[in-house]
């Protein structure tokens, strides 16, 4: 079938899932992981067609994905150890079924209409064997645990998808994941960065100029620099030890600049250009971030210095390379000195001016 971002969809019942399914758990290699279940029979707004997406486990690239949607639902990390990374959880266009958004609740359908059969015909997956599916065969070296999850399977679902394939594009636009006034700006976007790292010898007058006229109707700086700090140099830190629901206000681009090597990393962790257009911002802190399972490993990784995820704040592919419009919506990681906390009285004069702006928006018969 075919989805659009803004289409309603019902999640089918555990036990029409589970007969799609291998007995891996797995269907063309997506894992169905054990807390999508509790949401079977609920209905959902389709955020985006996923049939592209990063890859994070290899060198960055982009990969076609086929037959797969995102819904406005992340991974909470129970089955993986507590990860706290919060993905956005990819749903396979036979776990899910078209409504109308208000159409009464549909009884189950026996025939699974238009779903794929599993590659041995079986169908016999128990909800056990995705909870056994969470789990590699391996437990490597001293019993260390190793999982499997969506993010860590993402080469095994998804095919190389060169960026000059225009086809993928098109893909996003007819999909409703883009807009076509985002799609002219992120086509000028691209061809300006290509000139700029041309090596002709330009590439600093050039950025320069972007930043000229950026700066005329108040767009972002040129995304694409680096930090200060010879790599491998010792870069600086801050513990401002913020709390869940705190105010915070994102530095300035040229501040975070100052806190980074030149391979854009401040203790290891990298800054990413779709990071830039939220310097200046004001978000309310979502998550102290220090446990995370490894895409490429499959280990649960302790971070010696828990980062900061904020609320509503992940990664546009907007300025990135090879992965332009991926859907994929990864939450962006902050180091505390990239933030500063808002005064409690600043707080509360924010949250008041937002509430009398929603309430304005709202008796005017609009939502934010």
């Amino acid at each position: 079938m075919t989805l659009k971002a803004g289409d309603w969809v019902e999640v089918r019942s555990k036990e029409e899932i589970l007969r799609t399914l291998d007995n891996q758990g797995q269907l063309e290699h997506v894992p169905f992981m054990p807390q999508m279940f509790k949401y079977c029979g609920q209905r959902f707004k389709v955020y985006k067609s996923a049939h592209k997406t990063c890859d994070t486990v290899n060198p960055i690239r982009s990969l076609r994905v086929t037959d797969a949607i995102h819904l406005e639902l992340r991974c909470d990390g129970e089955a993986y150890g507590g990860c706290q990374a919060a993905c956005l959880i990819f749903w396979k266009t036979a776990w899910v079924k078209p409504i109308e958004r208000n159409h009464p609740s549909a009884s189950p359908e026996p025939d699974m209409t238009g779903r794929r059969k599993v590659a041995d015909g079986s169908g016999d997956c128990t909800e056990e064997d995705v909870w056994k599916g969470t789990l590699k065969d391996s437990m490597g070296r001293g019993g260390v645990i190793k999982y499997q999850c969506q993010a860590t399977q993402v080469p095994h679902y998804g095919e190389m998808l060169p960026w000059w394939d225009v086809s993928q594009y098109v893909e996003d636009y007819r999909s409703g994941n883009v807009g076509l006034m985002q799609m002219l700006r992120g086509g000028l976007f691209a061809t300006y960065a290509s000139l700029v790292q041309a090596g002709i010898g330009l590439g600093p007058l050039l950025s320069w100029i972007y930043d000229v006229v950026q700066r005329l109707w108040g767009g972002i700086p040129w995304p694409r620099r680096s930090g200060i700090i010879p790599a491998g140099r010792p870069t600086p830190s801050q513990v401002l030890n913020l709390q869940p629901g705190e105010l915070v206000r994102v530095k300035s681009y040229k501040d975070i600049l100052a806190t980074l090597d030149t391979d854009a990393r401040n203790r290891g962790l990298m800054w990413d250009r779709d990071m830039v257009p939220f310097c200046d911002g004001m978000y309310q802190v979502k998550t102290r971030l220090s446990r995370f399972v490894d895409e490429k490993s499959g280990k649960l990784i302790s971070m010696k210095t828990p980062a900061v995820i904020l609320e509503n704040v992940w990664c546009g592919s907007r300025y990135s390379d090879c992965r332009m419009y991926c859907p994929r919506s990864i939450y962006s990681w902050w180091r505390e000195i990239w933030l500063e906390r808002i005064p409690e009285s600043s707080a509360e004069a924010h949250s008041t001016a937002t509430s009398s702006c929603t309430s304005s928006q709202e008796s005017n018969g609009h939502s934010r």
